[in-house]
C-alpha cells in the first residue's frame, strides 16, 4: 500500500522552491511560454506560480525591430504558462535550491 493511500488518499503538499514574497508590491518582468511577456505590480502569487500583477502592460513583437504595447490593468497570471519572473530594478544572485545541504 503507497503511503499516499495509507493517509486517506491526501496528496502530498507541493511546495514551491521560489520564494517570491520579497518582490510583492514591487515590479516584476515576466516571460512567457509563447513568446508573450509582460510588466506589472506583484500582489500576490502561490504555490504554483500564479501571479496577480497590478497596473500589467503587455508586450508583443511584430517583427524583430519593432515592439507593441497595450494595458492590461489587473491580470492573473497562470502558473503553468510562466518561463522567467525578474525584478524590474535589476537582479541579485540567489542560492542553487537544488544543491544538497551538508
Amino acid at each position: 500500500m503507497s503511503t499516499t493511500q495509507q493517509q486517506g488518499g491526501a496528496r502530498p503538499k507541493k511546495e514551491s522552491i521560489i520564494d517570491l514574497s520579497r518582490f510583492v508590491g514591487k515590479q516584476i518582468h515576466v516571460k512567457f511560454q509563447g513568446g508573450r511577456e509582460a510588466s506589472g505590480k506583484l500582489k500576490g502569487y502561490d504555490q504554483l506560480l500564479n501571479l496577480v500583477l497590478e497596473d500589467t502592460t503587455e508586450y508583443s513583437r511584430d517583427t524583430e525591430d519593432s515592439q507593441k504595447t497595450r494595458k492590461l490593468g489587473l491580470v492573473v497570471c497562470r502558473g503553468p504558462a510562466v518561463t522567467i519572473i525578474c525584478p524590474e530594478d535589476g537582479h541579485e544572485p540567489i542560492e542553487n535550491p537544488f544543491i544538497l545541504a551538508d
